[in-house]
């Protein structure tokens, strides 16, 4: 017998169907491969079992191991009746097995037994061959493990042989590896295979120039595979989670509802908070020696202690304020509510509460509030004392209407200096935005200081930080001629002036100032459909700003005019972000807003495994927020200190206008807690995209997102961020009508923006929604709203090129494989294929109609076979497409560089070749193009007509297809001769210089 052995390591399995009746099943795996078994473990109530077994099936002949097949059947175990139920299965030919050194665990999607049969899950195997199994523990698994016992001939009922089934398994294969494999020389390339890149596999290249970047994927020893082309790591990869949330359970996408009342925080998991209102007290004594009281109280659970603001010489103060205890963290039986006088030296006591924690009340909403009460104050020893303090205790949740306006034990304590507004959670709304459409005409009777000059004059436009100029025209005369269109941005309410300067050249970067007009924005006419007819009006220059602000009514009889048409359009949608990232497309007017389509909800449930940004008291910590934005409602969560797994648990809602739109949510830490009124920007973590159109109305997404964010390092996973979201419609058939509109409104269509506008005015609305929201208090950063925007996704990155090339390459390469297996066909590769192809297409010249139906058929059948591969989840960011894990350092910091840069100039000059390379390739594949398009439209112009005239169609496209066809006896090295004569028609490449 050989020495030849096939290593199965069962690692785990994902999302297995329920089979027990109780929503849960027992998994074990039973391998067959040589006429061989082996058994796992048995996992009782797991739907997401893991075994880490192994097991080695001899080999009796390498030489048959290309067409040996391993077969992994899951079955649940039922001990009530001794018997087993199918729960999928996996098919592997020896074709894809490798080396022990190049074995990597692979999840593959388990496959149905039969048409009607309900499978789903993922089993998680890695199967390698070796000849020496002694060294299986060293070099596959990095340290020695026992070996799981194989079954023996299995003989009892339950483990008997089940009939095996045909199908048509999708094949997972590694790479070629450079060490050589007897058992991997043939591969049948024709099927449909998936792959991932090992150690060893070869690093794919792309040829800039000079200087070829290499990139190759870092090849991780755990990868989940998917049936689609853009799969990733699985630590990047998204994980669906059932949660115990408000309403309910949720499983598979619903909520199962047990006892819990239905509130509006159904999305979020209830936390119990112990509060406490502490309203005012009554008839203190005086403490001090001066006859006067300086209260302030103490709220003491456990190891928590807040305190409330002091009040000088006051013996009836009044605090009205509420502290929220988590009350999971509590350790203690006793509440203690100390009044104390704030003093120089040391603190003195004024009296005490105490409340037994065991006999505090629970309030839940819709109950009314709890109503505060009278307490006499106590001595430390139990006496009565003179003195009453009014306070409410109780226990509730964060749907209580407290929550927002408390001190919360998990974010920041009173003993900080940092204004407690940065760290409660806030709803802001972000202004809306118009486009500025203005027309300078001309101007007229302009007075130079140098009249023995010509004019050299431009009219410079600004709106706050916004300048815009016309182009500088010369005149001979004192009027100057321009009728030039200039777009800008302004924000509700309209408080800012517009200020048009009228500016004459005498010399380099020497402009000097003829007259100003000033035009205040509220002032300006408001217009939302395409009128073409701006209304123009003359205004007269003014020496100064403050004196065309200042200007009566008066008429001077010569004077300096500015003729203008100025006009605030609602016409369009002022955009924030890049349209394929936007989440609101409604018009700037008000008027021309639709009606909701439906609700959006979100609840931010908690994050996990975040990175430190600081350390205190010697080890790393954080102090993170989440930031949501969708629409012109952003909000911000409360800031949880200290804590590398935050629980936020908050709910929001948005009216929904448009489901092609995207809910952005984003995780920063706050670095304003220790420098409150510093310039100390907050870090950001990571952020969500999600497309409201992937969701299903109804239901609720409960997922893990990881978040991903590119270093100048690389790439890396900072924690998970998990999510519930619910999208709900109104009616189907206004959604299926909305999907027949324009996707922005109509001004965008009747007079579209250029490219090079777009980008200028959506880079001046994202500064300005900045400043807006940067007002607020607190206010939401300048970093937050850029990073929140992708303000800088327009800037320049060759990992981005790089991404939308292999993006591109996706996208046709059904096309190539269309054309490899034409080819094919051509070669006569497979005669059979190739005369069934001969007779397909005669049927089809010769009965044209039935192309169409034909065409159709196919593409109805592609899609339905494609049905079983639709997306289950909402698509998130993959680090593989963006090449993002594969990315070059140079690249990274190219990609990071500022604008302009701020590199050495070798290092520029250095990435400047680079681009130059890239661009000049691009620039010989569009001549490429352009001079085969010329060589077609000569054929098209005189041959083709020529012979189309003189041959029936019919006949001329079957003589076409068979020539192409052709047996390869009739074949020859050289081109063929119409090959030859397209070649040699002329084209306009050497008319270029």
């Amino acid at each position: 017998m050989s020495n030849v052995k096939v290593g199965v390591e069962v690692v785990s399995a994902h999302d297995l169907m329920a089979k027990d009746g109780q929503g849960s099943s027992s998994a074990f795996v039973e391998l067959h491969f040589d006429h061989q078994k082996f058994r796992t473990t048995t996992k009782e109530k797991d739907l997401n079992p893991v075994w880490n077994e192994r097991f080695h099936f001899n080999l009796s002949d390498p030489k048959t191991l290309p067409n040996l097949t391993l077969n992994a059947y899951v079955y649940n175990h039922n001990k009530q009746n001794n018997s087993r139920s199918f729960l999928g299965k996996v098919r592997l030919t020896g074709k894809s097995f490798v080396p022990c050194s190049d074995a990597i665990v692979l999840y593959y999607p388990l496959e149905k037994r039969g048409i009607f049969s309900r499978i789903k899950g993922e089993l998680g195997l890695k199967v390698f061959v070796t000849d020496d199994p002694s060294i299986v523990e060293m070099s596959c698994l990095g340290q020695p493990e026992v070996l799981s016992n194989p079954l023996p001939e299995m003989g009892s009922s339950l483990f008997s042989d089940s009939r095996s089934t045909k199908s048509q398994a999708t094949e997972l294969q590694i790479p070629d590896s450079s060490v050589s494999n007897p058992f991997t020389s043939d591969r049948d390339e024709s099927r449909r295979i998936f792959q991932q890149p090992s150690r060893s596999s070869k690093s794919y290249s792309m040829n800039f120039g000079s200087n070829e970047m290499r990139a190759e994927p870092p090849g991780s020893r755990i990868v989940r595979m998917y049936s689609g082309p853009s799969s990733q790591q699985a630590d990047y990869a998204l994980k669906e989670t059932n949660p115990l949330l408000g309403a309910g359970q949720v499983v598979g996408g619903r909520i199962v509802r047990g006892n819990r009342p239905t509130n509006s925080y159904d999305l979020v998991e209830q936390m119990s908070y112990l509060f406490v209102r502490v309203v005012r007290a009554r008839h203190l004594p005086i403490k001090d020696v001066t006859g006067s009281l300086d209260p302030y109280v103490e709220v003491k659970v456990g190891n928590y202690k807040e305190t409330t603001k002091h009040f000088e010489k006051n013996s009836n103060p009044e605090w009205n304020e509420v502290f929220a205890f988590a009350r999971d963290r509590v350790q203690s039986s006793l509440l203690e509510v100390v009044i104390m006088d704030k003093d120089m030296v040391k603190d003195d006591f004024v009296g005490i509460l105490r409340f037994d924690m065991n006999e505090i009340p629970t309030r839940v909403p819709p109950d009314s509030p709890l109503a505060p009460e009278w307490y006499l104050l106590e001595s430390k020893k139990g006496e009565k004392k003179k003195g009453e303090l009014m306070i409410a205790v109780w226990y509730g949740t964060q749907a209580d209407e407290a929550f927002p306006n408390s001190w919360i034990s998990d974010t920041i304590t009173r003993d900080s200096s940092t204004v407690s507004s940065h760290f409660r959670s806030k709803v802001y709304h972000s202004p809306r935005l118009w486009y500025v459409r203005v027309n300078v005409i001309e101007a007229q009777d302009l007075v130079l200081s140098d009249k023995n000059r010509f004019l050299d004059a431009h009219v410079k436009v600004q709106i706050g930080n916004q300048v815009l100029k016309t182009r500088m025209v010369r005149s001979r005369t004192m009027n100057a001629f321009w009728n030039e269109e200039l777009m800008l941005v302004a924000a509700e309410p309209f408080e800012e002036y517009l200020i048009f300067s009228v500016e004459d050249r005498i010399g380099h970067n020497n402009d000097v100032s003829i007259g100003k007009v000033v035009v205040p924005l509220n002032t300006v006419p408001r217009h939302a459909d395409d009128d073409r007819k701006v209304p123009t009006r003359w205004f007269n220059l003014e020496k100064s700003i403050s004196a065309a602000i200042d200007k009566h009514d008066k008429k001077d009889k010569f004077s300096s005019r500015l003729h203008l048409g100025v006009i605030l359009d609602g016409g369009y949608h002022v955009l924030d972000a890049p349209t394929h990232y936007s989440s609101d497309l409604q018009p700037a007017a008000k008027q021309l807003w639709k009606p909701s389509v439906g609700i959006l909800e979100l609840g931010i449930l908690n994050a996990d495994g975040l990175h430190p940004f600081k350390s205190r008291d010697g080890k790393g910590t954080s102090d993170t927020y989440c930031v949501a934005k969708y629409g012109q409602k952003w909000v911000r969560t409360r800031t949880i200190t200290n804590s590398l797994n935050p629980k936020y648990n908050e709910q929001y809602t948005w009216d929904v206008h448009d489901p092609a739109t995207v809910l952005t949510v984003g995780v920063f830490d706050n670095s304003q807690i220790d420098v409150p009124n510093g310039n100390i920007r907050d870090s950001k973590v990571g952020k969500v995209r999600i497309r409201l159109s992937t969701l299903e109305t109804g239901r609720v997404y409960t997922h893990s997102y990881p978040l991903l964010d590119l270093h100048p390092s690389g790439l890396k996973k900072m924690g998970e961020l998990h999510l519930a979201i619910r999208f709900s419609y109104n009616s189907f058939a206004d959604m299926v009508y909305l999907y027949s509109k324009p996707l922005l409104p109509k001004m965008h269509y009747v007079r579209p923006l250029s490219v090079m506008q777009q980008d200028q005015l959506r880079n001046q609305a994202v500064n300005m929604v900045a400043a807006k929201l940067g007002r607020a208090e607190p206010p939401l950063r300048k970093e937050v709203v850029e990073f929140m925007t992708d303000a800088h996704s327009h800037l320049w990155s060759m990992r981005r090129s790089k991404g939308n090339f292999f993006r591109l390459m996706t996208l046709f390469s059904g096309f190539f494989a269309v054309g490899r297996w034409f080819g094919e066909v051509c070669m006569w590769k497979n005669p059979v294929t190739t005369l069934l192809v001969h007779l397909l297409f005669v049927m089809l010249v010769c009965y044209p109609e039935l192309i169409l139906p034909t065409a159709f058929l196919y593409m109805f059948l592609i899609g339905l076979w494609n049905y079983r591969f639709r997306p289950r989840y909402p698509p998130h960011m993959n680090t593989t497409m963006s090449y993002a894990d594969a990315v070059h350092p140079d690249e990274l910091d190219e990609e990071f560089d500022t604008f302009p840069t701020t590199r050495r100039s070798e290092i520029v000059r250095m990435r400047y070749d680079r681009l130059r390379s890239v661009a000049g390739r691009i620039q010989t594949v569009v001549g490429d193009v352009a001079t085969q398009g010329e060589r077609v439209q000569a054929l098209l112009n005189w041959l083709a007509a020529l012979v189309l005239y003189a041959t029936p169609f019919q006949v001329l496209v079957l003589m076409v297809a068979f020539y192409f066809m052709r047996h390869p006896r009739f074949r020859h090295r050289t081109p063929p001769a119409p090959i030859n004569f397209f070649r040699r028609l002329p084209a306009r490449n050497d008319s270029m210089l």
